[in-house]
């Protein structure tokens, strides 16, 4: 009979035992493969989600005039007056070294103008560009895409009395009110949109920009090096990240992972304890079949190779058990922590790899000691307990 015939002979000669420990590893791998899993599936979803958030990199003119606060966010010190962008800075984004992960670039012109005997923060947007960059905007009205037309915030056209179709004079020139920005409870729900170009002759700015949002691709999060790379091309202008946009969402997988690797460390060290104690209690118990192998000719090798061919193939069966645990433990939950409505199970096949790898090598590694033992077991001394 060949040693792997022994092999699979013993374990099913003894079900209950083997089934006991390929649940106790199946069990510690599910939950470390359902933590590792999880994590890489919620750093996807929060990097889809990141990528519709909005604007994560700032570019203002350098100055120490005016302090500006736009929808909430400190953009530094702007000169409204002095100090603007030239547009062909537009250009030089786009060239720098990540400029694949460059979702969208939406230039401002910001100023203030009297409508209806009501001041106003005056904003000049390409429309195509600031709706692709805040997806999160509900409009009452027409999108616009005219020349003259004008989008307006909740708490301006409340304040101004106005609704979609009516028509505003601003700065002499004469605009539609194609849609009404829903509450977002930010500044957004006091300012009023049009045009660049419009916005630009309005306040005399033309060819000037007064900041730049940019809303990059989060695949990798480059957020600090996309900084560095668009300063490196904008001498003359502040490029600074909202990080917290980043990092206080990712902030918590990477302790989701730093927690899934510790909890796999203990696991696996609880795991090499398991088989150690039964892989010795299974040699003490086999003393005698052990001998009669040994008398009949075994050599040291074969015996060692049935006692690790046995760990091994309870590591193996274990390890398939516990990735598909574990993965469907992560599918159950990954909905409740997740950040869309929608998330995205995400599987690697490098996972599962590793999970089955690892647990094949802790059963061997445990199973080394006790398959010496058996290995170097004298026969007579095995024989004498019959």
């Amino acid at each position: 009979m060949r040693p792997y015939q022994i092999a699979l002979k013993n374990l099913i000669r003894r079900p209950a035992r083997m089934f006991f420990l390929t649940v106790a590893l199946a069990v510690g791998l599910a939950a470390v493969v359902a933590l590792v899993t999880l994590s890489n599936s919620m750093t996807a979803d929060i990097e889809h989600t990141m990528d519709q958030f909005g604007a994560n990199i700032l570019i203002t003119p350098k100055s120490n005039d005016l302090a500006l606060s736009y929808g909430g966010i400190s953009l530094g010190r702007v000169s409204f007056d002095q100090r603007e962008l030239d547009p062909s800075v537009l250009e030089r984004i786009r060239t720098i070294k990540n400029h694949q992960n460059i979702a969208a670039v939406a230039p401002k012109v910001l100023g203030t103008v009297t409508v209806q005997g009501r001041e106003l923060l005056l904003v000049g947007v390409d429309f195509a560009a600031e709706l692709r960059m805040k997806p999160w905007w509900r409009l009452t009205g027409a999108e616009p895409s005219a020349a003259d037309d004008a989008l307006l915030g909740n708490s301006a056209a409340r304040v101004l009395g106005v609704k979609p179709g009516d028509r505003l004079t601003v700065g002499g020139r004469s605009f539609k009110v194609a849609a009404l920005l829903q509450e977002t409870g930010s500044q957004d729900d006091g300012l009023l949109f049009v045009p660049l170009a419009a916005a630009q002759a309005i306040t005399g700015k033309q060819g000037k920009i007064t900041l730049i949002e940019v809303a990059a691709l989060c695949s990798g999060c480059p957020i600090g090096e996309m900084v560095e790379q668009i300063a490196g091309v904008l001498p003359d202008a502040r490029v600074s990240a909202i990080k917290q946009v980043v990092e206080g969402r990712l902030q918590t997988i990477g302790q989701l992972k730093r927690f899934s690797l510790g909890m796999g460390g203990v696991i696996a060290l609880i795991g090499l304890l398991v088989v150690f104690i039964t892989m010795m209690g299974n040699v003490n118990e086999r003393k005698v079949e052990i001998g009669i192998f040994r008398a009949i000719g075994y050599r040291t090798g074969h015996v060692m190779g049935i006692i690790l061919l046995e760990a091994g193939l309870v590591g193996l069966v274990a390890g398939l058990t516990g990735y598909l645990l574990g993965v469907g433990a992560a599918a159950v939950t990954l909905p409740l922590l997740a950040q869309s409505g929608h998330p995205h199970l995400l599987l690697q096949w490098q996972v599962a790899l590793a999970a089955i790898a690892a647990v094949g090598l802790v059963s061997l590694l445990a199973a080394v000691y006790p398959a010496r033992r058996a290995g170097r077991m004298d026969p007579a001394d095995a024989l004498r307990s019959l």
